[in-house]
């Protein structure tokens, strides 16, 4: 998987459970302690972020890690 591609369904991924939760990028932002433009660049791909972002994204849903990345690479 090319990298472009990974960062593509990553962000659709925190789209998806954002929409699930019922979260505004705002409010899903606030619970995770990053600015809302952080959240809107990962969802569309267009971030290349670090592990302790979605360490607090995983936090900020009530998932894992692994669930976080559930369907994604395997």
């Amino acid at each position: 998987m090319k990298k472009a591609a990974a960062l593509q369904s990553i962000g659709e991924r925190v789209a998806k459970l954002r929409r699930e939760r019922g979260l505004t990028q705002e409010q899903l932002a606030e619970r995770a302690g990053v600015s809302r433009n952080h959240i809107a660049d990962i969802e569309l791909g267009m971030r290349n972020t670090g592990v302790w972002s979605f360490v607090l994204l995983s936090r900020a849903f009530g998932v894992t890690l692994s669930e976080l990345f559930k369907g994604l690479f395997f």
